[in-house]
């Protein structure tokens, strides 16, 4: 007697191009009145700092979507090109934030500081690792793609969250940032679940909603630690910007 079940389509990652197309225009529409539109009406005042982190994260925004459309027209040799030049630009997208909060923090060491350091090392612990994973599964598609991807995920906090506290919360950050975070996981749940049958990579995103769950933990309870704190002055001290 046969049986009426529902078949989970596997998610298509060879069109992940479209998913990165999305991202691109959810980073607009987040830093808009805050970035972009000052170019327009001749308010942009930013630092060379922001201008670098803008740049480097718009670049490896554009090397995701891209490298997906290589892989879709048979273009393997150019794709590995392209790839290799994350070996520069990764850690030119580490420095940039790096610079960029030491400029905001503007030499202050505040007792919340190691706290809210919490969310700028989730980006670069949870970007470094993906791509670690990314790299070190290059000749694996299923993972590689996976890892990729999550290192996508990463600018989606930043973007959604600026875009719901404009819009919905601009007087009240932590709620605004809660509903960000509650997207971000229902996101990954998503992804977990119409991962769940495939027989590589579906650990990926498993291992992304652990990271997330850590660091906003850390960052929404301002827990710190003894030597954190003291690795939060040095820095806040340090003769960078």
């Amino acid at each position: 007697m046969k049986t009426n079940k529902k078949r989970v389509l596997p998610i298509q990652w060879n069109k992940s191009t479209f998913y990165f197309l999305v991202l691109v225009v959810l980073v607009l529409l987040g830093f808009w009145p805050t970035y972009f539109a000052k170019f327009l009406d001749g308010t942009a005042d930013f630092s060379f700092y922001f201008h670098f982190h803008a740049a480097m994260a718009a670049t490896w925004v554009a090397l995701l979507v891209l490298q997906p459309m290589l892989i879709k027209r048979k273009k393997v040799a150019l794709h590995r090109k392209v790839g290799k030049s994350t070996y520069v630009l990764l850690p030119l997208f580490f420095l940039s934030v790096i610079l960029l909060k030491h400029q905001r923090i503007g030499g202050e060491v505040s007792p919340s500081l190691g706290a809210s350091l919490w969310l700028q090392l989730k980006d670069l612990v949870i970007i470094g690792i993906m791509y670690g994973i990314a790299i070190w599964h290059k000749k694996n598609i299923q993972i590689h793609a996976r890892a990729m991807i999550a290192t996508g995920i990463v600018f989606i906090e930043p973007s959604l969250g600026r875009l719901i506290i404009n819009v919905f919360y601009p007087n009240d950050f932590i709620t605004g940032f809660i509903v960000t975070i509650v997207l971000i996981y229902a996101l990954l749940l998503a992804l977990i679940f119409l991962e769940r049958k495939q027989k590589q990579g579906r650990w990926i995103f498993p291992l992304l909603t652990v990271l997330y769950i850590l660091f906003h933990w850390l960052y929404l309870f301002e827990i710190s630690f003894p030597a954190w704190d003291a690795f939060a002055s040095w820095f806040a001290l340090l003769p960078l910007t």
